[in-house]
């Protein structure tokens, strides 16, 4: 972790966040803390004097080889556990959550995000809108820079928490307060010259706008970003361009806001891909790169694994079924000829993304024994022809899929799940569709889980439920 290291980098009178003590879930076989007797349920409340705000936090406390470690058990007795270890050693502990002072919420007010396009009612969590600069750097996740204090500044430079990812959206600053109206959205630029002259870096996204930030508003964007992504020490390392995605849902707020047509996705992909050659001739690198959104609306081809780099936006849908196809050419390398046993199984997948996945299901029917049946569906729930597989709902799978011959195993990608459970995004379970539906429901995670399930292979064969479909063109982005 990319964590300035030692008593410096923390202040015990910066805490003023009110951290609450951090829940051990998990302690690792045979690690520190398990030979320190930690157990899961107990809660770290201070390590070195000081109480961890974040995860973040408690590995820069864990950094030093002497550590007085502060624990209350799960009967609320506090015990004191001094030790000495290996410089930057891990201790072995889980927790609950990487934040143990709460998230920090968006202070925006943007018509076209997601979060405010679902229906009422359903579980908390998905209204929580995540606008917290250490989720930024842990997980990649984006945010605005507009809910930061001057302590959250200095604590960025001090920890060294780079690269954080941040939605630009765009770099005029009226532009930019008008679409997240926000008045403090306007210091994009001023920011962007923080980061450079500290030497932290950022991967940037923006969300395209039809009619507000594309055109020549996306294009002064791309080469404002562009300024600062050259060099030995690029300040912003890659911009993802990504289509706005509107429900029926949305707000009265957003009714000026207008769905991308394939008309204008062709515009924006040649639009792009010119701005394309031209950063690739002056830094070395396209620095900007389409979602596959673009391609698969435009009903173009997607473009080729060499045109990607590094993945550095994968995560974020850019060149994700590509990256998909290519561990499916990995997976499917040493296929049996025929099963030994005949199954009849089917796949689902977000009607946006059928096309590009079709060719896989025939890839896998090759094999003599294996009927695998392919069903690609709209979501009426969120009232979009053309979704990715991660925001159908359980609802649209009884809507799209009963009636149908599921064969006698259904294959989920766990990406519509919330991670951990078997929730679909309207709260109904796997086990409420699979009723519904008369047909079991295996979760599958990624190219390798796919064909292994196809195959037949029993669970302990299989990789577990964190894997790739998010980065394989079914991925949301809430």
């Amino acid at each position: 972790m990319n964590v300035k290291q030692g008593p410096a980098a923390i202040d015990p009178d910066t805490v003023v966040h009110g951290p609450q003590p951090a829940l051990v879930t998990r302690v690792e076989a045979d690690s520190i803390a398990a030979e320190l007797g930690v157990q899961p349920g107990d809660r770290i409340l201070r390590i070195n004097g000081v109480a961890p705000r974040d995860l973040i936090d408690y590995r820069v406390l864990i950094g030093e080889e002497e550590i007085r470690l502060e624990v209350m058990d799960a009967a609320g007795q506090r015990h004191c556990i001094a030790f000495e270890k290996d410089m930057d050693a891990d201790l072995g502990l889980e927790f609950s959550e990487a934040l143990f002072d709460g998230l920090r919420q968006c202070n925006n007010r943007c018509p076209f995000c997601f979060i405010d396009q679902q229906p009422a009612g359903k579980r908390s969590t998905l209204y929580l809108k995540d606008d917290d600069y250490r989720l930024s750097f842990l997980y990649g996740s984006y945010l605005t820079l507009t809910n930061l204090t001057p302590a959250d500044w200095q604590r960025i430079e001090n920890q060294r928490l780079s690269p954080l990812y941040v939605s630009v959206h765009a770099t005029d600053p009226d532009l930019r307060c008008r679409l997240l109206r926000n008045k403090r959205a306007g210091s994009i630029l001023q920011q962007l010259e923080w980061f450079a002259r500290r030497r932290l870096q950022i991967h940037a996204q923006v969300v395209v706008c039809p009619g507000l930030n594309d055109g020549r508003q996306l294009e002064r964007t791309l080469c404002d970003l562009a300024r600062w992504g050259g060099g030995d020490w690029p300040t912003v390392l890659s911009t993802a361009v990504v289509p706005v995605g509107l429900t029926r849902f949305r707000p009265d707020t957003a009714a000026d806001l207008t769905p991308v047509t394939p008309r204008l996705a062709r515009q924006v992909i040649a639009q792009v891909e010119a701005l394309q050659q031209e950063f690739h001739c002056r830094m070395g690198s396209r620095f900007a790169w389409l979602a596959d959104e673009w391609y698969l609306m435009a009903a173009q081809p997607l473009p080729p694994r060499s045109t990607y780099g590094d993945w550095p936006q994968q995560a974020n849908g850019v060149g994700s079924i590509r990256a998909f196809l290519e561990a499916l050419e990995q997976a499917t390398a040493q296929l049996p000829e025929v099963l030994s046993e005949s199954r009849r199984c089917s796949w689902v997948v977000g009607g946006l993304v059928g096309p590009a996945l079709r060719p896989v299901a025939g890839r896998l029917r090759g094999i003599r024994g294996l009927e695998l049946l392919f069903y690609s569906l709209p979501s009426p729930y969120w009232g979009q022809d053309l979704v990715v597989t991660g925001l159908l709902t359980g609802a649209d799978l009884l809507d799209g899929l009963r009636g149908q011959d599921l064969g006698d195993e259904l294959l989920l990608p766990s990406v519509m799940l919330r991670p951990g459970s078997s929730l679909f995004l309207d709260d109904l379970t796997v086990d409420q569709v699979a009723a519904g539906l008369g047909v079991p429901i295996l979760p599958v995670a990624d190219a390798r889980d796919l064909v292994a399930a196809c195959m037949g292979k029993p669970d302990g064969e299989r990789k577990s439920l964190k894997g790739e479909w998010a980065l394989a063109g079914h991925g949301s982005r809430p």
